[in-house]
Formats: C-alpha cells, sequence, structure tokens
C-alpha cells in the first residue's frame, strides 16, 4: 500500500507526463490567487502609514504621529481599532476556509476560486469607497472571505495538476504571486502617497481589484483538476483532462491510480475526523507546526507594518514606503531562487539554511535598535538605518526562499486524497488564526517589547529550526499519492503511527479479494 492507501507502484516509479502550455498557464492563471492575498498584505501597511487615512480613520492615532517626544516611538501606532483593521480580514479568512472545505471537495476547485474573486472584488469596491470605518471594516471582511476560499483551492490546484517532477517549482508560484502582489502594493503606497488632496489611500485600496479581475477571469478559463473530477465520478472527464495537462495518451497508470486513490476516499464519511486517526497524525502535526512557525517568523508583522516599523524607527514617511518597497522587491526575487532550488537542493535544506541566517538578522537588528533606538530620539543615524534596510531584506530574502513558500507547498503535497481537502482546511485555518494574532497584536507588542520583538522572534526561528532537522521529512521528488511508503514509514518517529495503515490496508485488500475471487484481478474502475 502506498501514500493515501491506494494501488501504484511500490518501486515508487514517475508517471508519463510533460510540461504541457495547459499545466504552464492554468498554474499561472491559478497563483493569482496569491497576487491577490499579498496585495492585501502589503497595502495595508502602505495605507495605515498616511496622514490622510490616519486622521479620516484613527484620529487618535494621527494625532499621537504628530505630537514630538510625548508619545513612546515604539507606542505612536499601538491602537487596537488600527490593528483590527489589519487583522480583521485573516479572522473572516479563517472563518469562510471551513465553507471552502466544503465547497472544494463537493463541487471542484474552480468554483472555489471563482467565489474567492467575487469575494474579492465585493471587498475591493467597499474599500474603495469607504466613507467610515465600518464600511472599511465590512470590505476586510469581503476581502477575507476571499482569502480563505483562495488559499484553500489554489495550494490544492496547484499540487493536483502538476507534474510531480515541478510540483514543488509550480505550487511555488502561489507564493511568488503572493510577494509580486505586495511589491505591486508597495510601489502603489509609493506613488498614492505624494497625491494631493488627501485620496491617495483611496487608489491604494482601490486597486487591489485588478489582480480580484485577474483571479475571476482566471477560474473561469482553467481546467479543474482530474484528482477533482474523479472524486466526483466523472471518470471519463478526469481521464481527457488528465491526457491535456500529461501531453500523453498513456495515463492509464496515473489514472487507475486516481481512482483508487477516490474509491478509498470515498469510504471515509468524516474527513476532519478521520484527519485524528493515528496514521494521519504526523501530517496533521506537521502542517499545523509549519503555519504556526511561519507565523512566528515574524514576517507578517515587518510585511504588514513595514513602512509603520521603518517610521517607528525614524525614517521619514517617503523614505519609510521606498525601504519597504526595497524589501517587498527583495522578497519577490528570492521567491524566485526557490522555484528554481526547492526540487534540487530539498525542502529541509532550505529551511534549515533559512533559519540561521533569519535567525542572525534578527538578533543583530535587535541590537542595533537595542542602541540606537530609545523612546523619544529623533532618527536614526543614516549608516545604520541603512544597515537596518539590508538586515531586513537579508532576513526577508531568507524566509522568501524557505518558509514562505514551503509552508504551503509541504502541507499540501503529504496529506492522502481521502484527507486532503480537510487537511487544507486545518493548515489554512491554523495559518489564518496565527496571521489574526500576529497582526493584531504586533504594534502592541512592539509598544511594549521595543526591540525585544525581534528577540522574540529569533527565540522562535531557533526553536522551529530544531523541529525541521529532528521531524520534519523530506518530501523532494515523491509522488503525492507514495508519501506513506516513501517518506512516512522510512522516518524515525513518524514510522511508529503508521501501524493501523498497516492492519486498514490489509482489511480493505481482504475484502476485495473476497470480492472478485483473486488477487490480480482487481479493477478500480468496476468498484466505484
Amino acid at each position: 500500500m502506498t501514500g493515501g492507501g491506494f494501488a501504484a507502484s511500490s518501486a515508487g516509479q514517475e508517471f508519463e507526463a510533460k510540461i504541457t502550455p495547459i499545466v504552464i498557464i492554468s498554474c499561472i492563471m491559478a497563483a493569482t490567487g496569491g497576487l491577490m492575498f499579498g496585495y492585501d498584505v502589503g497595502v495595508s501597511g502602505g495605507v495605515t502609514s498616511m496622514s490622510p487615512f490616519l486622521k479620516k480613520f484613527f484620529p487618535v492615532v494621527y494625532r499621537r504621529t504628530q505630537e514630538q517626544g510625548i508619545n513612546s516611538n515604539y507606542c505612536k501606532y499601538d491602537n487596537q481599532g488600527l490593528q483590527l483593521f489589519t487583522s480583521s480580514l485573516y479572522l473572516a479568512g479563517l472563518t469562510a476556509t471551513f465553507a471552502a472545505s466544503y465547497t472544494t471537495r463537493k463541487f471542484g476547485r474552480r468554483p472555489s476560486m471563482l467565489i474567492a474573486g467575487v469575494f474579492f472584488i465585493i471587498g475591493t469596491i467597499l474599500n474603495g469607497a469607504a466613507q467610515d470605518l465600518a464600511m472599511l471594516i465590512i470590505g476586510r471582511i469581503s476581502l477575507g472571505c476571499g482569502v480563505g476560499f483562495a488559499n484553500q483551492a489554489v495550494p490544492l490546484f496547484l499540487s493536483e495538476i502538476a507534474p510531480t517532477r515541478i510540483r514543488g517549482g509550480l505550487n511555488i508560484l502561489f507564493q511568488l504571486n503572493i510577494t509580486i502582489g505586495i511589491l505591486f502594493a508597495n510601489l502603489v503606497n509609493y506613488g498614492t502617497n505624494k497625491i494631493t488632496g488627501g485620496w491617495g489611500w483611496r487608489v491604494s485600496l482601490g486597486l487591489a481589484g485588478l489582480p480580484a479581475g485577474l483571479l475571476t477571469v482566471g477560474a473561469l478559463l482553467v481546467v479543474e483538476t482530474p484528482n477533482s473530477l474523479v472524486e466526483r465520478g466523472l471518470l471519463e472527464e478526469g481521464k481527457a483532462v488528465l491526457r491535456r495537462i500529461r501531453g500523453t495518451d498513456n495515463v492509464e497508470p496515473e489514472f487507475l491510480e486516481l481512482v483508487e486513490a477516490s474509491r478509498i476516499a470515498k469510504e471515509v464519511k468524516h474527513p476532519f475526523r478521520n484527519l485524528l486517526k493515528r496514521r494521519n497524525r504526523p501530517q496533521l502535526i506537521i502542517a499545523v507546526a509549519l503555519q504556526i512557525f511561519q507565523q512566528f517568523t515574524g514576517i507578517n508583522a515587518i510585511m504588514f507594518y513595514a513602512p509603520v516599523l521603518f517610521n517607528t524607527l525614524g525614517f521619514g514617511s517617503d523614505a519609510a514606503l521606498y525601504s519597504s518597497v526595497i524589501t517587498g522587491a527583495v522578497n519577490v526575487v528570492s521567491t524566485v531562487v526557490s522555484i528554481y532550488s526547492v526540487d534540487k537542493v530539498g525542502r529541509r535544506m532550505l529551511l534549515l539554511q533559512a533559519g540561521v541566517q533569519m535567525f542572525l538578522s534578527q538578533v543583530v537588528i535587535a541590537v542595533i535598535l537595542g542602541f540606537k533606538v530609545k523612546d523619544h530620539s529623533d532618527d536614526l543615524h543614516k549608516g545604520f538605518a541603512i544597515f537596518v534596510v539590508v538586515l531586513v531584506c537579508t532576513y526577508v530574502a531568507a524566509f522568501a526562499w524557505s518558509w514562505g513558500p514551503l509552508g504551503w507547498l509541504i502541507p499540501s503535497e503529504t496529506f492522502p486524497l481521502e484527507t486532503r481537502s480537510a487537511g487544507q482546511s486545518v493548515t489554512v485555518c491554523t495559518n489564518l488564526l496565527f496571521t489574526f494574532v500576529i497582526a493584531q497584536g504586533f504594534l502592541s507588542m512592539l509598544c511594549h517589547f521595543k526591540f525585544g520583538i525581534f528577540l522574540f522572534f529569533s527565540g522562535w526561528v531557533l526553536i522551529m529550526s530544531f523541529f525541521v532537522l529532528f521531524l520534519l521529512p523530506e518530501t523532494k521528488n515523491i509522488p503525492i499519492e507514495e508519501m506513506t511508503e516513501r517518506v512516512w514509514k522510512q522516518h524515525w518517529l513518524w514510522k511508529r503511527f503508521m501501524d493501523d495503515y498497516h492492519i486498514e490496508g490489509n482489511q480493505i485488500a481482504g475484502d476485495d479479494l473476497k470480492k472478485n475471487g483473486h488477487a490480480n484481478g482487481f479493477d478500480p474502475i468496476s468498484q466505484l
């Protein structure tokens, strides 16, 4: 028996597959969900550092930023309402994920992406036209629902449609588009901040309609994944799509494996309850831990509030936005590095190398800020300011080729088909829950921890690096359907959880023998 409990070659053969234009185009279109997510992450930090936006929606914070020497530099932006503007998106996304899991499983990956696009468009209109804080928050909640559906469907879509040998690279397109979205938002914020008249923030929030439209159109144009079609009983359509995306007629071995996976999956009546079974705990533990660790690297604190953070350190408003553009560009370039290296170097090596780089850069930032940025100091010396930006870029680069993309890739490729949608739902929920926690708490933490905030996150980076070293197995170039045999059953710890897999697998095989009367004549299609 192989990963997910269905028939495949125990030798781990790779199915015949060409890298077809339809796969590349479908993946690019689907990954625009990441573009929208990234834009939402990047735009919020920029507009919250714009004086006209603060004056209209958060006058208390605006007055604090204008009063010199009264408030601590670290506490100027400490406001629960301001943090709620950013974090409400992630709380809404967390709630929407449950509905998205059902939609993705019952109706397919495409409808979930289409629903995400519609939510994004509604949220963009409400935010761009916002007249009061309530309208602004409702818009963010709509955007959050879009994030919930997109983050549920897109990583699954990319993992299922990509050939095994480039699955890692194509899956990281989602993360690459997140980084491009952040950079795009930073550039837009830098430009709109120069608009006189105080309405630049409306342009920043309204331009989110561009990636929202791309995702909606993309969802209408892409093909559904063969995994989803087979799962819903559309066998001939599934086989036809498989031929199209693989560029060959020799798809029978892969198709039979998908059909058998679907048969086993249909025997699971309660996928969320099944997730808690002993044999599924390793995948669940890894997926949940990766999402928690991804947020406790501190990356979203940097990306949400980069302009605010640089303002706190004494940069002017323009300089703060400019510095966040630089970090956004580094983010994009480093994610491209990950696309080229993830299927060559492997997941573990990227995570471990990045752990060292992130830890050192955060510790040095904390030391510099501890000595140079006091509660009421007016400025950070230019040389040190440049050095801090370089260190932040070093940190962002390490995250962008490791925890950023791999936090999404690894869970999407490790769950078997019968728990994949439920597993992805838990993954997204955990990510959004801890994104909400960090977004809601960061500015208050910055006020109380001051420079120690970077030591706090560096401590977490150390912990997660040890987790990767001892508990995360390598999944490079291993077909999703063979993870159990070739990954979990070979790991020094997780193999202990695979005992009931063997027992249940034998039970299923025994039932099949009784039905068919012989061992080798089992036709998975006839069992559906």
